[in-house]
């Protein structure tokens, strides 16, 4: 919630650095383009921060469509029309090798998995691995994204949960997210703890962080962009990849709770 309190001045951080990139590549097109965008969720809410000073830059356009990795992997393999896409370096690599990508992957991010419960509520000790595993335990219901449907936090959590030996005792009472905002489910009751990348957490208005998971258990997913070989925007799609690997971004990660690759 702290990070939160920095938007304003970090807005203006952001504008300064745009105002004197070398973005005005972007500015010199001959005309203003849709971008089409895919996104692993984690990593949305940093280009939505980023997006009005982008357009407002270039005059270009953003089409953000969200979806876990395991799911936009499928869809770009399928061949759904796009420019650029956020996700994960080996699923960049994988189709980069297939003809899908015009390059391979350009890091943009990483993240951290973090632990919510919703506002007002005691905040458990997640101090050690065997508080953590404590927590767990007693909370009466836990939500995640669901390994099945490829959210990378999902997967490698209930990894985890089968290491330790505590999968069993926690599948009762799992609430499965599919591909969205765990989060939410402490909003509506459904859950009390909430575990996925910290930027998903934070971008749910009513939940809190408690911080991140311990050091010794911990997975920091990577995030990267690519730009499509059949992007119909190629120039454009140039420009946005540019500014995610400017300096200008760094506030912004920082801010949704994500560090510079």
């Amino acid at each position: 919630m702290q990070a939160l309190s920095w938007l304003d001045r970090l807005a203006t951080l952001v504008r300064r650095a745009l105002t004197g990139l070398s973005l005005g590549l972007a500015l010199t097109q001959a005309h203003a383009a849709d971008i089409a965008v895919l996104v692993s969720g984690a990593y949305k809410p940093v280009l939505l921060a980023l997006q009005p000073d982008f357009e407002r830059q270039t005059g270009h356009r953003l089409r953000i469509q969200t979806d876990t990795a395991g799911a936009l992997q499928k869809r770009v393999a399928a061949g759904e029309p796009f420019d650029l896409a956020v996700i994960t370096p080996a699923t960049i690599e994988t189709l980069h090798a297939s003809g899908k990508f015009a390059n391979g992957p350009v890091p943009v991010a990483r993240v951290g998995i973090g632990v919510a419960v919703r506002k007002g509520q005691p905040a458990p000790d997640i101090s050690t691995v065997a508080a953590f595993q404590s927590a767990l335990l007693a909370a009466r219901s836990i939500a995640t994204v669901d390994p099945a449907a490829g959210g990378s936090s999902g997967i490698y959590l209930w990894g985890w949960f089968e290491k330790a030996g505590i999968a069993t005792q926690l599948k009762p009472k799992a609430v499965l997210v599919q591909g969205g905002l765990a989060a939410e489910r402490l909003l509506d009751g459904r859950a009390d703890l909430a575990l996925q990348q910290v930027s998903e957490l934070m971008a749910v208005n009513g939940a809190s962080v408690v911080g991140l998971i311990p050091a010794e258990i911990q997975n920091y997913t990577v995030y990267a962009a690519a730009i499509s070989a059949q992007a119909r925007e190629p120039a454009a799609a140039q420009a946005l990849l540019q500014l995610l690997t400017s300096p200008a971004a760094g506030p912004v990660l920082v801010a949704k709770g994500m560090l510079q690759p």
